[in-house]
C-alpha cells in the first residue's frame, strides 16, 4: 500500500469514529431539482472517438504527478492521462483473454499501487500493479456474466470488499431484462486480499439486488459506496422504467430509498462521493444529457439536493472520477468526467464550491 493512501485511509477511518450515524428514518427527497448552474472546464483533452471511453480512475505517481486512467472499450485498452493537463501519455493493453488483455474494459478502481479494471466480454475483474500496468491475477470468472461497475472498500489492512454490478440481459439484441427473480444477482460482492508476496486471492460473497417490480435494479453499471453511512448508491439505467440511484446497506439490503426523486432527465450514470471535514461532504450524480452533462450534488448524510451544475462542452457523461487531493493545477481538487466517449475533461473543485455555495473547507 502506498504512503498517500494509507494516509487517506486513515483520515476516513477517523471520520468514521467522529461522525454520528446517518439517519434510518429520513424519507426521500421531495424537494424540487435546484437550478442548473455554469461551471466552466479547465480542460478538455483531444478527441478520440474511436476509443468509446467510459470509465475513471486516478492515481498519484512517485514523481508528483497524478495519471488520470481512462478505459476505452471499442480499443479494448486503457488510456493514461495526465491530471494536470489532460495530456494524453500512454495506452496499455489490446484485445485479448490473456493476462494485460483487455475484451471491453469498463469500470476502474484503484487501490493503493492497484487497478482494478472489469471486462465486461472476458466476464472478469483484472488486477494489474501501477505503475507498470503488470498482471496480478484475475477473478470472477466463474460468477460475472456481464460486469460493468466496481466500488472497493479497505475491511481491514490488505483486505479489500469489491462490490461488482453485473448487468446481463436477455433476448436477441440483449436488451431484454431478466425475469425479476433473476436480479437478486446485479450486485455481486467478493472478498479480496494481498499475500506478503503481492498475490492475489479472491472469494465470492454472494449477490444481492431487489426483486420487486417497482424497485429492482432492472439495468446496473455505476456504484460508490460511504463507509461511515453505510451507504452504497447503485445507477439504474433503464429509462424505460425509471432511472435514478437506489440506496442500498452493504450487507446488501434495499432500504426503500431512490434518490434524487424523478430528477434525471437522462439515464443516472457516474455517482462519486466528495467528503468533506467532520464527516460532512456531497455526492455527485451525472444525468448524462446531451448537449450537456448536468451532474446534481446531493448532502452526503441526508441526501437532500445541494445544487447543479453543467460546463460549457461536457456531455453525455458516462463515467466520473473525484480526486479531492491537491495536485499543481488543482489546490483544491478536481472532477474529471468523460465528454461524448472520445475525451476527458477536469472541472476544479473550488469553481464548484463556490458556485453552487458549498462548504469551502472541503477545498483547502
Amino acid at each position: 500500500m502506498t504512503k498517500l493512501f494509507s494516509i487517506a485511509f486513515a483520515a476516513t477511518l477517523l471520520t468514521a469514529c467522529t461522525t454520528a450515524p446517518r439517519p434510518t428514518t429520513a424519507p426521500p427527497s421531495t424537494q424540487a431539482a435546484p437550478a442548473v448552474n455554469t461551471v466552466a472546464e479547465r480542460y478538455v483533452s483531444a478527441e478520440t472517438p474511436q476509443d468509446e471511453l467510459d470509465s475513471l480512475a486516478t492515481w498519484p505517481t512517485e514523481d508528483g504527478r497524478t495519471w488520470l486512467i481512462a478505459s476505452a472499450k471499442s480499443t479494448h485498452r486503457l488510456v493514461v492521462f495526465d491530471a494536470d493537463s489532460g495530456e494524453r501519455l500512454r495506452e496499455v493493453g489490446k484485445e485479448g483473454a490473456s493476462p494485460g488483455e483487455f475484451d471491453r474494459p469498463n469500470g476502474l478502481a484503484v487501490y493503493g499501487d492497484q487497478l482494478f479494471v472489469v471486462e465486461r466480454d472476458n466476464h472478469r475483474v483484472q488486477v494489474l500493479s501501477l505503475p507498470d500496468f503488470k498482471p496480478v491475477g484475475s477473478f470472477g470468472e466463474k460468477e460475472l456474466r456481464s460486469p460493468y461497475g466496481i466500488w472497493l472498500t479497505e475491511t481491514e489492512p490488505g483486505e479489500l470488499e469489491a462490490y461488482i454490478t453485473d448487468s446481463f440481459m436477455y433476448g436477441k439484441k440483449f436488451d431484454e431484462v431478466p425475469p425479476f427473480a433473476e436480479l437478486n444477482q446485479r450486485v455481486r460482492r467478493y472478498r479480496v486480499q494481498f499475500d506478503q508476496a503481492g498475490r492475489l486471492r479472491a472469494n465470492y460473497g454472494g449477490s444481492f439486488g431487489d426483486v420487486n417490480e417497482d424497485t429492482a435494479l432492472r439495468m446496473v453499471e455505476s456504484i460508490g459506496g460511504d463507509p461511515v453511512n453505510d451507504r452504497l448508491l447503485i445507477a439504474d439505467e433503464d429509462r424505460r422504467h425509471l432511472s435514478t440511484l437506489r440506496e442500498y446497506t452493504f450487507s446488501g439490503k434495499y432500504t426503500g430509498r431512490s434518490l434524487p426523486q424523478d430528477s434525471f432527465g437522462a439515464e443516472a450514470e457516474g455517482v462519486a462521493l466528495w467528503t468533506c471535514p467532520g464527516g460532512g461532504g456531497y455526492w455527485i450524480a451525472v444525468d448524462q444529457l446531451a448537449p450537456l452533462t448536468i451532474f446534481h450534488l446531493f448532502d452526503r448524510v441526508t441526501l437532500q439536493p445541494r445544487g447543479s451544475f453543467e460546463g460549457k462542452v461536457t456531455a453525455h457523461t458516462d463515467g466520473v472520477a473525484l480526486h479531492a487531493a491537491a495536485t499543481p493545477s488543482f489546490p483544491g481538487g478536481a472532477l474529471f468526467a468523460v465528454h461524448d466517449d472520445k475525451s476527458v475533461t477536469a472541472f476544479d473543485l473550488r469553481d464548484v464550491a463556490k458556485t453552487l455555495s458549498l462548504e469551502q473547507d472541503c477545498t483547502q
